[in-house]
């Protein structure tokens, strides 16, 4: 307990007094000499969470957390020759017997990135370029829907494996990937609560394979993807799953945000293959159907607030109980630039949900930015589980309407480039399913609160 006080009593001395904090202190980069071939950087994020009237089924009505997240990330780069290595060191305190904490916050001294890459100029014709890298990395692929590295959240999601990036003369990009996923251990909740050092694992028993392809202003100047990820899971020792086996094909067509301009996003999966029925070894396969849908229009005004106004709909398969299975996966697919924070609140993800919404996105300056949101939520399949809560009425008889989703988030420099405050609220005002569905843990509307300081050097 003394180390927590001392950790956040230091990130209310960065929010109250960043000139102090920060006073002589360079860059790690600036400090080996600012050379030309190698870089060097590090960040550190102290938050605090607190939440009440638990949305999530199986965890206390009330939690709390301080995250503590370092990363130090090291590069050398030739012309051609890149060899990289990152290090996060993601912990969490406060919590208690009943908390949410998990290994989604709890990912001590790990190497999540040590890789070597080549990089190719006109490698397949003039104007072209081709890049290869082999090792642990961080992947952030198209949308970020499907894959990506977690930034909201305390820990990320590391790949181990092959990336091949390759771009043509008329501006076409297409990335292509084979990688293990690394699974973030420990994962036990006596280990997770210690902060216990535990090397995270790969192994064939998780492999995701596929790639996108983007070509540039294909469509009234809009951008036009295509994509496709084959997810193939096994048990492993000690860590029996439901052997998951998905083909996911998806499309994507979005035109930028530009003052004074209309802009606009569509992109949806079909996602088919198998899966378990349940962790049992000798539980049968069941056939995937399972979809996912999002679309969103704005418009940006002309002027020093940079004002963005959008609507956006989110739609996500549940399970309907037939003979297929119908609840959508969203793999390693972040959550918070579409529906909602990650941390101690978690309860809102891309599957058994219909969501439309309304935001409001202002960035009047380079230090200031905030948007707020709000979102009227349903279930897909009125039997299933709702989103990521775990509240679930079997029956039906709750009803589908879920409740109504207020999010605010601001950031600011503190001293740009160096310290950067963030703040994020949010209310859940729980309807029907989630005031009367058997499981949930409370009727009472969801109060989620964070304050957060990031130093990077």
């Amino acid at each position: 307990m003394p180390l927590v006080r001392t950790s956040f009593a230091s990130c209310i001395a960065f929010a109250l007094f960043p000139s102090a904090a920060l006073a002589d202190s360079p860059t790690l980069q600036s400090a080996i000499g600012n050379p030309g071939d190698f870089k060097l950087s590090g960040s550190v994020r102290a938050r605090y969470e607190t939440l009440d009237g638990q949305p999530r089924a199986g965890f206390n009505r009330h939690d709390e957390q301080v995250d503590l997240r370092t990363t130090v990330l090291a590069e050398y780069r030739s012309s051609r020759l890149r060899i990289g290595a990152e290090m996060y060191d993601s912990r969490a305190y406060l919590d208690k017997t009943g908390s949410a904490v998990s290994a989604n916050e709890v990912n001590a001294l790990e190497l999540v990135q040590a890789y070597v890459g080549l990089d190719l100029a006109d490698a397949l014709g003039t104007a072209t370029s081709l890049q290869l890298q082999a090792g642990r990395m961080m992947l952030n692929l198209g949308s970020r829907r499907l894959v990506a590295a977690d930034d909201y959240r305390n820990t990320t999601n590391g790949y181990t494996g092959l990336r091949a990036d390759v771009k043509g003369r008329d501006g076409t990009t297409a990335t292509f990937i084979y990688v293990l996923p690394q699974v973030r251990r420990p994962d036990d909740q006596a280990s997770v609560r210690e902060n216990r050092v535990q090397r995270d694992r790969e192994s064939f028993d998780l492999q995701l394979w596929g790639g996108i392809v983007a070509r540039p202003r294909t469509v009234a100047g809009a951008s036009v993807e295509l994509s496709y990820f084959r997810l193939r899971e096994a048990d492993s020792p000690g860590r029996p799953n439901r052997n998951r086996d998905l083909h996911t094909v998806g499309g994507r067509i979005m035109r930028d945000a530009k003052p004074g301009k209309f802009d606009f996003e569509a992109e949806g999966f079909y996602q088919f293959g198998a899966i378990r029925a349940s962790l049992a070894a000798t539980a049968p396969k069941l056939d995937v159907s399972a979809y996912f849908v999002h679309l969103d229009a704005g418009y940006s005004f002309s002027g020093p607030a940079r004002l963005r106004v959008s609507a956006e709909y989110d739609l996500a398969s549940g399970d309907g109980g037939g003979k297929a299975f119908g609840r959508f996966d969203t793999l390693f697919g972040m959550r918070r630039a579409d529906l909602a924070p990650a941390g101690i609140y978690n309860a809102i993800g891309r599957t058994n949900i219909s969501t439309p919404g309304l935001r409001v996105e202002i960035a009047p300056g380079k230090r200031f930015n905030a948007f707020a949101g709000y979102r009227a939520m349903w279930l897909a399949k009125r039997t299933d589980a709702f989103s990521t809560t775990g509240v679930r009425d079997a029956t039906g008889r709750s009803g589908s309407f879920a409740g109504h989703q207020v999010e605010a988030r601001m950031r600011y420099w503190l001293m740009p480039g160096l310290l950067r405050g963030e703040v994020d609220a949010v209310w859940l005002a729980k309807a029907r399913f989630l005031e009367s569905a058997p499981n949930t843990p409370t009727a009472s509307d969801t109060r989620y609160f964070s304050t957060a300081v990031t130093a990077t050097f």
